[in-house]
């Protein structure tokens, strides 16, 4: 854990407004919140209101013209690209009484990128390099749409694109040291997050309120359950009486009491902590998948650089795919079944042999909503473990819908490679010390 150097900004508010037609039809999530919201909270802020409005004209003006008479600070996220729906910068620029200014280093940059694909620039693309009078530019690297920084009336509008594989990147590359340049912000994290994997929320609370007891009132504590984690947040109501090295030794208190429970301090992802434990070994993995059909994989190739440490995965989705693919006997699933311990190991082994890796995991289960039994009901799930010490299965039931069944099948996989690569090294470490 870093030292938290902090300085606290002057109270502002600060208001989100989202655009976007799509984003009220429900075609697509208003992630924009999730993540912007997550980002200001890290540093001791946040979004005082959020707005999701149409691409139309009069909602974003009578909308923006609200939030610009009692904030100090608005970001809009949407609205900036070059179809005749997109008329955030036009309205803005109306309300504002400001020129838009043909920006020529836009320009330039527009036309590079459609080069760079062996596409032709169509003139409504060149609409995007329309900037607001005196505004900065916040150039988009993984777009064409560039952002906008306007300061005005002592107050500041900051205008994004909306596609998230643009506006995150920009929002931590630019924004972010930006607001904090300016003062707008902290400029050092704002709390101390313990993330937690196998434990609920309220089994968490009792387990470490007498430490919060001792610490006293001036410790703030809050949860977040999300994807078979608990995060807990641990801050200072007072940093002058109740100092940033106390709520580390807070958190350093609550890590030695929770064990195997506790995943690391931050928010890296488990399947991220097992690719570095791997990496740290130079050991492999593998996985062999059945009703999860793929996520495995995928969560494993998130993580750049996983072609080093993951070898590679099987969806053998039906009974032939497990035999044929992973060498499963025929014989062991006429005997026990294909969602069975002895089907989940046998993969684990299988895919393990099939890719040459030092581990690895199988999962089979039934995902629904139908398909179960009395005996084996809708989210009954096998991981089978495959390692260098041994071959394991274990059985979990999920009961709730298809795709919660799966994504918690592989939380609870990733978790449960976790523990036995943490146990793994207990065990290394107690045989160094008799030898």
């Amino acid at each position: 854990m870093n030292k938290n150097v902090e300085t606290r900004p002057l109270a502002l508010r600060l208001e989100f407004i989202s655009l976007g037609d799509e984003l009220l039809l429900g075609l697509r999530p208003n992630s924009h919140l999730t993540y912007i919201g997550r980002q200001l909270a890290k540093f001791g802020h946040t979004i005082q209101r959020n707005v999701v409005i149409r691409d139309q004209p009069e909602d974003i003006a009578r909308i923006f013209s609200e939030s610009w008479d009692h904030s100090d600070v608005i970001i809009t996220t949407g609205g900036l690209g070059p179809t005749t729906d997109d008329l955030t910068r036009e309205t803005i620029s109306e309300i504002f009484g400001l020129d838009l200014v043909h920006n020529d280093d836009v320009e330039k940059a527009i036309r590079e990128r459609f080069a760079g694909i062996g596409r032709d620039v169509t003139e409504n693309n060149l609409r995007q390099a329309k900037i607001l009078d005196g505004a900065e530019v916040l150039p988009n690297e993984y777009g064409t749409a560039p952002g906008m920084w306007l300061r005005k009336d002592g107050k500041h509008l900051v205008m994004l694109p909306g596609p998230p594989n643009e506006l995150y990147p920009m929002f931590e590359e630019q924004v972010l040291p930006r607001l904090q340049a300016e003062g707008l912000i902290g400029s050092g994290q704002a709390y101390l997050q313990v993330r937690t994997c196998g434990v609920g929320e309220s089994h968490l609370e009792t387990k470490l309120q007498p430490v919060f007891d001792r610490a006293g009132e001036l410790l703030q504590v809050a949860y977040c359950a999300h994807d078979g984690l608990v995060d807990l947040r641990l801050s200072s109501l007072d940093e002058r009486s109740f100092s940033w090295q106390q709520v580390e030794e807070v958190g350093d208190e609550c890590r030695e009491i929770l064990g195997t429970d506790y995943v690391c301090f931050g928010d890296h992802s488990v399947a991220q902590l097992i690719m570095q434990q791997l990496r740290a070994l130079g050991r492999t993995v593998a996985v062999g998948e059945s009703c999860t059909g793929g996520l495995l994989s995928n969560a494993f190739t998130d993580i750049p650089g996983a072609s080093q440490i993951f070898a590679g995965g099987v969806v053998c989705y039906n009974t032939a795919a497990k035999v044929e693919m992973l060498g499963v006997p025929d014989s062991l699933i006429r005997q026990h079944g294909v969602v069975s311990a002895e089907c989940a190991a046998a993969m684990a082994t299988g895919v393990s042999e099939k890719f040459s890796t030092d581990y690895g995991i199988g999962i089979t289960g039934i995902a629904g909503p139908g398909g179960g039994t009395c005996s084996c009901p809708v989210g009954t799930v096998f991981i089978g473990y495959h390692a260098p010490g041994g071959v394991w299965s274990h059985l979990f039931r999920f009961p709730s819908d298809r795709l919660s069944v799966k994504s918690r099948s592989v939380a609870t996989a990733l978790d449960l490679m976790r523990r036995k690569l943490k146990e793994s090294e207990m065990e290394d470490v107690l045989s160094s010390m008799i030898t």
